[in-house]
C-alpha cells in the first residue's frame, strides 16, 4: 500500500467511526428537549425521569463525538495538505463559523443545561436544551456546506498562479443545490436514529424483570420512540428522493454507479434490488429488478433517461484527461469502484427501510396501551437504532466512495489532495495508533452506554422550582447527575 491508499482507509475509518456518534448527538438533543419540554407543560413525572435518563447517554455520546471530531479535523493538515490548501480558501469561512458560533452554542448552553436543574426557572432550563439543538443543526449546516461544495463547487475562481480554489460568492456556498437537500437529508436521519434510540433501550427495560415496575414508563417511551422514528424516517425518503434527482445532475456517474449502469438508458431504467454479478461488476449474473424506478429516482419520470457508466467515462476522460498544465486532473477513467457503489446503496437503503419497518410494528403492537409480552421485542427494539446507525454510515460511504475519484468533483482528484511530504512509515504509523486509539474510544464508550442503561432511569426526584430573579446567585452550581 502506498501513502494515497493509508490515507484514504485512516480518512474512511476516522470518518465513519465519528459519524456514528454525530447522528445520535443531533437527535438526542431534539428528543431531550422535547421530553423536557412536555414535563414542564403537564408536570408528568415520567417526562423528567426520561429526561434525565437519556440526558446522560447523551452526554456520553457527546464527549466521545467531540474527541473523535478533533482528530478529524487535524486529518486534512497530517495526509492531506494538498487538498487543504486547494480548499482552504472555500472551507475556512464556514468551518470559522462552525467553530466560533455553533459549537460554541453548542458547549455554552450544554453547560447551563447541566449545571443549571436548581438555578434555572424550569422553562428556561427546558430551552437551554433546545438551543444546544439548534446548535448543532447550525454545525450540522456549515460542515454539510463544505462538503456539498465537494459534490458540487460553486461560488469560486481556480487562481493558476496559486493553485488554489478562491471563495468569490460565500452564499453560493451556503446555498448549494446540493446543500438544500442534503441538509434535511440529514437531519432527517439524525432524528430517526435518536428515535430508534428511544425505542431501543426503552424496549430493552421493558422486558427485563428488574424494571418490571417501570413498564408504564417505558411502554409510553417506546411509543414516543417508534412515532419519531416512523416520522422521521418518512422523511428521509421524501429527502433521500429530492437528493437523488439533484445528484443525477450534478453528479451522473454516481447515479450510474449505484445501479452498475454501464450503457445510457434513454426511458424506463430498471432498479435492481439485488444482483449477483462478477467481482468487479461489470457482468450481471442475476438480478431481481423494478422496471423503470430508476428512471423516477434519477429524474422524477419513469420515461427519464440515465445515462451509462461507459459514454459518462469517456466524457470526462475528453473533458479532464488531456490537460496536463495543472496537478488538479490527473489522467483516468473517473469511475468509481462499482461493487462498493452499488452496495453500499442497497445497505444505506435496505437498513433504513428495516428501521422505519420495525418502528411501524412495534407502534401497532403498543397501540391503545397494549402490553406486548412477546420475548423478541426486546431484541427487534435493540435491532433499530443499530440498523439505522448503519444505514447513515453507509450513506456517507456511498456519498464519499461514488464521487470518486474526485475529492473536489471536477477540480480535483484524490490522488491530488495527499500531502506530498508524508512517508509510507508514518502514514501507516498514524493508521495504527488511531485505529487503536479509537478501538479504546469504542470501548469505553459501550462499557458507559451498557452500564447506565442497565441502570434505568432514576427515581423521581423534582428540582427545586426556581423563579425568575429568584435564585440565590452566591449558591455554588450543582451537577445534576
Amino acid at each position: 500500500m502506498d501513502v494515497l491508499d493509508i490515507a484514504r482507509w485512516q480518512f474512511g475509518i476516522i470518518t465513519v467511526y465519528h459519524f456514528l456518534f454525530v447522528p445520535l448527538t443531533i437527535g438526542l438533543t431534539a428528543v431531550i428537549a422535547g421530553l423536557e419540554t412536555a414535563w414542564v407543560r403537564t408536570g408528568k413525572e415520567d417526562y423528567l425521569r426520561l429526561t434525565k435518563f437519556f440526558g446522560k447517554l447523551f452526554l456520553i455520546n457527546f464527549a466521545i463525538g467531540v474527541v473523535t471530531g478533533i482528530v478529524q479535523e487535524f486529518q486534512f493538515g497530517m495526509n492531506w495538505s494538498d487538498y487543504s490548501r486547494f480548499v482552504g480558501d472555500i472551507f475556512g469561512a464556514p468551518l470559522a463559523v462552525e467553530g466560533l458560533l455553533a459549537f460554541f452554542l453548542e458547549s455554552t448552553f450544554l453547560g447551563l443545561w447541566i449545571f443549571g436543574w436548581d438555578k434555572l426557572p424550569r422553562g428556561l432550563h427546558a430551552a437551554t436544551m433546545w438551543l444546544v439543538h439548534l446548535g448543532t443543526l447550525a454545525s450540522s449546516w456549515f460542515i454539510l456546506a463544505a462538503n456539498s461544495w465537494m459534490q458540487h463547487p460553486v461560488g469560486y475562481r481556480y487562481n493558476p498562479d496559486t493553485g488554489r480554489a478562491e471563495l468569490t460568492d460565500f452564499w453560493a456556498v451556503m446555498f448549494n443545490r446540493v446543500q438544500l437537500v442534503t441538509f434535511p437529508h440529514v437531519v432527517m436521519a439524525a432524528y430517526m436514529t435518536a428515535g430508534a434510540f428511544l425505542l431501543g433501550v426503552s424496549a430493552y427495560l421493558y422486558m427485563k424483570k428488574k424494571h418490571e415496575a417501570d413498564r408504564p414508563l417505558y411502554h409510553r417511551a417506546i411509543r414516543i420512540g417508534a412515532a419519531v422514528t416512523l416520522l422521521a424516517g418518512l422523511g428521509v425518503a421524501i429527502t433521500g428522493d429530492l437528493q437523488g434527482k439533484v445528484m443525477t445532475e450534478v453528479q451522473p456517474m454516481k447515479m450510474a454507479a449505484a445501479e452498475g449502469l454501464y450503457e445510457t438508458s434513454s426511458s424506463c431504467a430498471p432498479f435492481s434490488v439485488f444482483t449477483v454479478g462478477t467481482p468487479d461488476g461489470k457482468e450481471e449474473k442475476f438480478a431481481v429488478t423494478v422496471p423503470c424506478l430508476l428512471s423516477f429516482l434519477g429524474t422524477g419520470s419513469v420515461d427519464g433517461e440515465v445515462q451509462g457508466i461507459n459514454p459518462l467515462r469517456e466524457q470526462y476522460v475528453a473533458q479532464y484527461g488531456d490537460d496536463p498544465t495543472t496537478k488538479a486532473f490527473t489522467d483516468g477513467d473517473y469511475t468509481p469502484v462499482i461493487p462498493v457503489t452499488y452496495w453500499s446503496f442497497r445497505f444505506m437503503m435496505g437498513l433504513g427501510f428495516f428501521g422505519a419497518g420495525g418502528a411501524a410494528l412495534i407502534l401497532w403492537l403498543t397501540r391503545r396501551g397494549r402490553t406486548p409480552g412477546v420475548r423478541w421485542l426486546g431484541t427487534l427494539g435493540l435491532s433499530l437504532p443499530i440498523a439505522i446507525t448503519l444505514a447513515s454510515s453507509w450513506g456517507w460511504i456511498f456519498t464519499e466512495m461514488g464521487r470518486q475519484p474526485w475529492v473536489v468533483f471536477g477540480l480535483m482528484t484524490t490522488e491530488s489532495g495527499v500531502s506530498p511530504g508524508v512517508s509510507t512509515f508514518e502514514a501507516a504509523t498514524s493508521l495504527i495508533v488511531l485505529t487503536l486509539l479509537y478501538a479504546v474510544l469504542a470501548v469505553i464508550e459501550v462499557k458507559l452506554l451498557v452500564t447506565y442503561v442497565k441502570k434505568g432511569a432514576e427515581p423521581f426526584e423534582e428540582p427545586p422550582l426556581v423563579k425568575v430573579g429568584g435564585s440565590d446567585d452566591d449558591r455554588p452550581l450543582t451537577f445534576a447527575y
